[in-house]
């Protein structure tokens, strides 16, 4: 029989597990079990109480249920703000609104870490848990702190936070990092191919399009971007060819690679400038064009990620494509298989697993528009 929706409480506070049971007629545990552990009530008494928490207003809370098991029920997720500016000052709401309607550029959104974001959401959706975000420069450790004082387990990208940092954290809490160097106790590390796909990359420049003199624009403090540098390295000594010395040049901060394709116009020109990260490459199209450089005619351009925003660019850009959904899903499946006790086997062998990526042909590097990709 269909339980009659009963009218609301008066109440002068905030509804409670009590009152839901008293108006339910079942005990507290039966209205807890009902929200957190459904299979274990009678379909009948579900209901009954799910009514009565919606006429009385009540909603279960999170944290509660998290006390009590000991957990939070929510995963973080630290990456390194490009865009961070730890110097800005307090705005009005109408200025908020003035410098988010200002922002046209296409190169800014969604990076590389937006969309391992977009694979950590969905994966900590799929599983139940909430997430909880933060971002900062690898300097400020506060920051990370601040998050991983609020999880149950912990996923940062590689630089975002201070190594010595991180491996206090680990003994409270599991983590798993984004890239790194290897190894650390209580760290795991879900890890992309960096060296092998950037070697493609830069292969491809030397055997199907002729290209000799080389640039290239990056940092190498990160073990990733090592990585990518080491992959140019590989194919250029293998095919005897000099190895350019690295330009720096920082994602995110535009002045640094303007600065880096001044440096390279002002001496003798290389067939190719090959970028760290697709942010560079393609601020780097748009100073060469300014200083009235062709792409790809003149020099070639390629980039590293495959954000959409090549895709979009004029010309399309050469990258390598990370499979960037799929490490925000790894990592999840890491850290839960660590919380719920399978740290020894299952899932948890995807941290020392290495994730494929693979080249992807635009124009910028000289292939034509029939030989790109779509």
């Amino acid at each position: 029989m269909k339980s009659e929706r009963r009218p609301r409480r008066e109440s002068t506070g905030r509804p409670t597990v009590y009152d839901v049971a008293e108006l339910a007629g079942v005990s507290t545990a039966t209205v807890s079990f009902s929200f957190s552990r459904p299979e274990r009530v009678r379909e009948e008494t579900r209901r009954a109480v799910l009514e009565a928490a919606d006429a009385l207003g009540y909603v279960p809370s999170a944290a509660a249920r998290g006390l009590a098991r000991g957990k939070t029920g929510a995963i973080g997720l630290y990456a390194f703000d490009y865009l961070l500016d730890p110097a800005e000052e307090p705005a009005t709401e109408e200025r908020l609104v003035e410098r988010a309607l200002a922002r046209s550029d296409a190169r800014l959104f969604p990076l590389y870490s937006d969309e391992v974001q977009r694979g950590v959401q969905l994966e900590c959706r799929r599983n139940g848990y909430a997430l909880m975000l933060g971002a900062g420069h690898a300097a400020h450790a506060p920051g990370v702190i601040d998050v991983a004082g609020r999880v149950d387990g912990l996923i940062t990208f590689a630089g975002a936070a201070p190594h010595d940092v991180l491996v206090q954290l680990a003994s409270r809490i599991p983590i798993v990092e984004l890239g790194g160097s290897g190894r650390r106790p209580g760290i795991r590390t879900v890890l992309v191919d960096q060296r092998t796909a950037m070697a493609e990359l830069v292969s491809h420049l030397v055997t199907t399009h002729g290209h000799r003199r080389f640039a290239y624009f990056g940092e190498l403090d990160i073990p990733e971007f090592a990585a990518r540098y080491a992959g140019v390295g590989d194919v250029l000594t293998a095919a005897g060819l000099p190895v350019p010395a690295a330009v720096t040049s920082h994602p995110g901060d535009d002045e640094s690679t303007v600065r880096a394709v001044r440096q390279v116009l002002a001496g003798e020109l290389p067939d190719a400038i090959v970028c760290s990260t697709d942010q560079e490459a393609l601020v780097a199209i748009r100073v060469l064009a300014e200083a009235g450089m062709r792409v790809p005619h003149d020099i070639a351009v390629t980039g590293f990620d495959g954000v959409i925003a090549g895709r979009l660019s004029s010309p399309v850009l050469t990258t390598v494509r990370q499979p960037m959904e799929a490490v925000g899903r790894v990592a999840v499946r890491v850290l839960l298989d660590v919380l719920r006790g399978d740290g020894a086997g299952g899932r948890a062998a995807d941290a020392d697993a290495v994730l494929p990526s693979r080249l992807w042909l635009g124009v910028s590097c000289g292939c034509s528009v029939d030989d790109a990709q779509s």
